[in-house]
């Protein structure tokens, strides 16, 4: 049998979830860009380990890329995380209208938002300390994390779109990356003064070490604290005006808009946005770990150009098969988050290269365990996708 057709056998034609009475059209380039997004979460790290112990000149800039930037700089591993969060706001705009469609108001939205958020941060609180809690410790808590800021961002992003039109919440994206810009570059730090970018000398990182209660992943500061988490917000509303964009059915000066010209003006914008952050960052560098305006613009105008390229060859072209892989793990993008930190993944993985038939791969054996970790992480998704398994919150 040929590959292509024991392939075609296993993705089947059609996705497993299919839509709820009264929901819109499933946008499945989303779930295929969650998914690739998330491989790259839950592997870029041990991938890029392990072409860094090859010490092969080849694979420097693959691994330069795959490891975040130390401090100011970009690299593919910085746009990861905020294109989660961008990805958050489109499916935001997308649920809450098939929520509508389907006749709950307003105040059970609010109300699943929410429950929602609540949920989100007690279970990245548990993944930040989860070491601590089963040592009965708990006066050392980390109160921030990835999946906090996650559930920060899509709380008030929540909010905002329910309550709010796209200008109001265009304007608020304009707002929190221009007064996080203000408050960096103009209110002094003790010490060192107003627009300091290094680690110690700004404002974000001062306000962490004297307000940030618990423990602070760098010591004295944290990638996801206090001050940082509202332009983290904008990154969100930012992926909610594109999703109002994709659902947007009508006329733009006296032009009917269909689903190529929505994937050429995202593109464009895309485009726009990163341009402007790279402008920007020649006054307000790109940083990740403090998400300064700059560093913003230019991961969420990336994204919004990945957005619109899978959104082309996804849902307008109909090219499926290829990002099979991605959507299956982009339907169970949080449970796969939260179980390769406590599933045994990675030791299943060493179990099966540790044997006598990988034993001439040498070096080449941390690579064989990462993308077997993966693979193993892949089939559990492929399993729950067969039996229409979604874990969502």
């Amino acid at each position: 049998m040929k590959l292509t057709k024991v392939w075609d056998r296993i993705s089947g034609a059609e996705p497993a979830a299919a839509p709820k009475p009264g929901a819109g059209p499933r946008l499945h380039s989303l779930d295929a860009l969650r998914g690739f997004n998330m491989f790259w979460i839950i592997g870029a790290e041990r991938i890029a380990h392990a072409l860094g112990a090859l010490r092969l000149s080849k694979t420097a800039l693959a691994v330069e890329q795959l490891s975040h930037s130390q401090w100011i700089g970009f690299t593919f591993n910085d746009l990861i995380f905020p294109l989660f969060i961008y990805l958050v706001g489109i499916s935001l705009t997308f649920s809450v209208e098939n929520r509508r469609r389907r006749g709950e108001r307003t105040g059970d939205l609010l109300r699943h938002a929410i429950i929602r958020t609540g949920l989100l941060f007690l279970i990245g609180l548990f993944m930040s300390n989860s070491g601590y809690f089963l040592r009965g410790v708990f006066d050392n808590i980390r109160w921030m994390g990835v999946l906090q800021r996650i559930a920060l961002c899509y709380g008030a992003a929540s909010f905002l779109v329910l309550f709010t039109k796209p200008r109001q919440q265009f304007l608020t994206v304009c707002g929190l990356l221009i007064g996080y810009w203000l408050l960096l570059r103009f209110v002094p730090v003790p010490g060192a003064g107003p627009g300091v970018w290094t680690e110690e000398g700004n404002l974000a990182n001062y306000l962490d070490s004297r307000f940030l209660p618990g423990r602070l992943y760098y010591g004295t500061w944290d990638p996801e604290g206090l001050l940082s988490t509202f332009p983290a917000i904008a990154a969100c509303l930012l992926g909610a005006l594109s999703g109002h964009w994709l659902r947007f059915e009508g006329r733009l000066r006296g032009k009917l808009i269909d689903a190529r010209a929505k994937a050429e003006y995202l593109a464009a914008a895309g485009l726009l946005l990163a341009a402007l952050g790279l402008l920007w960052g020649l006054d307000f560098p790109v940083i990740k770990k403090i998400w300064t305006s700059s560093y913003i613009l230019l991961a969420a105008g990336l994204s919004a150009v990945l957005m619109a390229l899978f959104y082309w060859l996804i849902d307008i072209r109909n090219w499926r098969n290829w990002a099979f892989p991605f959507i299956v793990v982009g339907l169970n993008s949080i449970f796969i988050y939260v179980g390769s930190s406590f599933l045994p993944f990675d030791a299943c993985a060493r179990w099966l290269v540790g044997g006598k038939a990988f034993a001439s791969l040498g070096d080449w054996r941390l690579l064989a365990e990462a993308l077997v970790s993966f693979v193993l992480q892949w089939l559990l998704l492929w399993a729950m996708y067969q039996r229409k398994i979604f874990i969502r919150l």
